[in-house]
């Protein structure tokens, strides 16, 4: 529902979330003169019954009214402390008798809001870029003043009480969402199978797209799997992402994404579902969410393969040798550093973590720590036969073998190039 500035046919607090919520589209000015504001605090104190309220709803209206009237937060309370004690709302400042020069007069301001409303309200450096050439480019004498008026400053402007009066606010209802994945950090408790997982591109070339690894660590005994496709699409990626999965020694209960739409989406939640999985991907603001895939990207993906280009057609190939030399190497050979957390003596509540030389171990070492490990396993994979197959080769054999077989590899891409 859209309303004009008549807004008092927003006569409940489900009116007032809706409209907090952004589901409730509301186009007005805000209101100019502050005795109109005033008036509008005691007739939304009323309508709510305000006094009544509990702390929650009070907050709510205090929102609304915050939206609806402009004032600060701190004003705001203090005004409606004002109005439950029964004082009258007045305004008791008034513009100093010698008051600073201003630079820029409210004609400025306008011819602003008219930039912004015109352009859709651009980053502060393309706006100013805008203001120069009306007045340097195209001789508007208009924009003189604002022609050299800096980025902080024309926010400053912006944040108006001058400029608010003039810019429509527009409130878009929000689209209703499908949640795709929980948006949590994985939580292995202790149990393998909880892998985290992103993506590498293998760089531009004139505008055509590289080849695309897959990077796919376990959370609990680092446990890793790269693949490569040509493109990350649906038609690639499920058979990849399958393959994958078959590649690890435990069955697989979790799995940890960023918010990339290669992993977000209806296939691969589909994908998943069928297979008992769980999917959840990063919260904002969280980065370590996802540090563990981050931090093999660089160590592993980048070292083995660089940051050059190369062609997508090799996709099968590199793939290839990822599951025959990268991945064995990686699980039964190459040692990972694992965390013991400690608690931080000097900091109650805090807790460290730290690497000492006896968490070093290979994934496959790590696995073999967990209690109960063999309940982890896929059908027909047992401890034995993985160390079995981790001692057909040193560790130095194995890490010879993957170079010879990466020179190999990267002879026949430069040679198609």
């Amino acid at each position: 529902m859209v309303i004009d500035m008549n807004e008092s046919q927003i006569r409940t607090l489900g009116q007032v979330r809706a409209f907090l919520d952004g589901t409730l589209a509301v186009e007005f000015k805000p209101l100019a003169e502050d005795g109109a504001r005033y008036r509008h605090i005691y007739d939304v104190l009323w309508r709510f019954g305000y006094h009544g309220l509990k702390r929650a709803e009070r907050g709510w209206v205090l929102q609304y009214l915050r939206a609806t009237c402009g004032f600060s937060r701190a004003h705001l309370t203090r005004l409606v402390a004002q109005v439950l004690q029964g004082e009258a709302l007045a305004k008791h400042y008034v513009a100093p008798a010698q008051a600073f020069a201003r630079r820029f007069t409210d004609a400025d301001i306008l011819l602003l809001a008219r930039i912004d409303r015109q352009f859709g309200t651009l980053s502060g450096p393309g706006t100013a870029h805008l203001l120069r050439r009306a007045y340097s480019v195209y001789g508007d004498a208009r924009y003189e003043r604002l022609a050299t008026i800096s980025v902080s400053h024309l926010y400053n402007l912006r944040h108006s009480y001058r400029y608010s009066t003039e810019r429509i606010v527009h409130t878009k209802p929000r689209s209703v969402a499908v949640a795709i994945g929980v948006r949590k950090a994985p939580a292995p408790g202790g149990r393998p199978g909880f892998i985290r997982i992103d993506s590498v591109h293998q760089g531009d070339l004139d505008g055509v797209k590289g080849v695309y690894h897959i990077n796919a660590v376990d959370c609990l005994t680092q446990w890793q799997v790269v693949g490569s496709c040509p493109r990350i699409t649906e038609e690639f990626m499920l058979p990849l992402l399958q393959a994958m999965f078959a590649q690890f020694p435990f069955l697989i209960l979790g799995f940890h994404a960023d918010n990339g739409g290669e992993y977000i989406n209806h296939h691969v939640a589909k994908m998943l579902g069928k297979l008992h999985i769980e999917l959840t991907k990063s919260r904002p603001r969280t980065s370590n969410d996802n540090a563990l895939a981050e931090t093999k990207n660089g160590a592993v993906v980048r070292k083995m393969f660089g940051y050059a280009h190369i062609a997508q057609e090799h996709a099968v190939r590199i793939n290839a040798f990822n599951r025959l030399h990268l991945n064995p190497l990686l699980n039964l050979h190459r040692p990972c550093l694992f965390a013991t957390e400690i608690a931080d003596p000097h900091k109650p509540g805090r807790i460290r973590k730290v690497y000492r030389h006896s968490d070093v171990m290979t994934p496959l070492e790590k696995l073999a720590t967990v209690p109960d490990a063999a309940a982890f396993l896929r059908t027909g994979i047992s401890l034995k036969t993985l160390q079995e197959q981790a001692h057909e080769k040193t560790d130095l054999q194995a890490a010879t073998d993957l170079n010879r077989a990466r020179e190999k590899l990267f002879t026949c891409i430069r040679q198609v190039a």
